[in-house]
């Protein structure tokens, strides 16, 4: 049984990007916590309690940009699912790219959704509803 709110961390290293999609979860009153990393090398350190801040407990959900510095967001899935205490993090894409290869690979990954990010008006609002639901009724793998 899930017994804190689900934390969603965030990918993605636009600036504009992020801050439409903080804008958009605030405006669907959403009060979830959200911690940003600006790429997957960041994101990882977050994951793995390699910051400043601690490392991010479970409950968490993963909205991962595909196109970034440093280290990709397949990059940061293949990382993610070799790591015994990260494996079965729940991430859903939030991406611009619609290329086959990018999304048959994050499915490869076993990510749990595809999103496409590139029209951030009510398609995304729908986006959001679903992952509110999704993250209201699933169970999410437990703390280790």
């Amino acid at each position: 049984m899930v017994s804190h709110q689900v934390q969603i961390l965030l990918v993605d290293d636009d600036d504009v990007d992020a801050d439409v999609i903080r804008r958009a979860i605030d405006k669907q009153r959403i009060a979830n916590p959200m911690v940003r990393a600006r790429d997957g090398i960041e994101a990882l350190e977050i994951l793995r309690g390699e910051t400043a801040e601690g490392r991010l407990l479970r409950p968490y959900l993963i909205l991962l940009d595909l196109n970034m510095p440093r280290m990709n967001g397949i990059e940061f899935l293949h990382e993610l699912r070799d790591d015994s205490k990260l494996h079965d993090s729940i991430v859903f894409v939030l991406s611009t790219s619609d290329d086959d290869r990018d999304v048959l690979q994050a499915y490869e990954k076993h990510v749990a959704g595809y999103l496409k990010k590139g029209k951030f008006g009510e398609p995304f609002i729908e986006h959001l509803n679903m992952l509110k639901l999704y993250w209201r009724y699933i169970e999410f793998p437990p703390e280790r």
